[in-house]
């Protein structure tokens, strides 16, 4: 595999691994944010526990995909993102020879 497309790769899966834990970070807050807002209204303490427990769920879950997510592209990221350069590259040539 040639150096540029090998500098392409790389660059490609950290804007995706940056982006995923972006994202992250993200449903961390709302999640945390919308549990703290809604627990205030919540006056049955069985509710408030479920609340809880269901919320820290989905961040766990939502958490361990995203992570078992990139480490599946880290591990087959030549695949992966070779196929799409290829394909990037392809329609690059396509528009610019005017058939698209």
């Amino acid at each position: 595999m040639d150096g540029e497309l090998r500098t392409r790769i790389e660059r490609m899966f950290s804007y995706d691994r940056l982006f995923a834990w972006v994202m992250v970070v993200l449903l961390w807050l709302t999640t945390l944010y919308v549990v703290f807002a809604v627990d205030h209204y919540v006056t049955d303490k069985t509710l408030s526990t479920v609340l809880y427990i269901s919320a820290l769920a989905v961040l766990v879950f939502n958490t361990a995909s995203i992570i078992a997510m990139v480490s599946h592209y880290r591990d087959d990221k030549d695949h992966i993102y070779g196929l799409d350069i290829r394909h990037l590259d392809e329609r690059r040539r396509t528009r610019s020879n005017g058939r698209d």
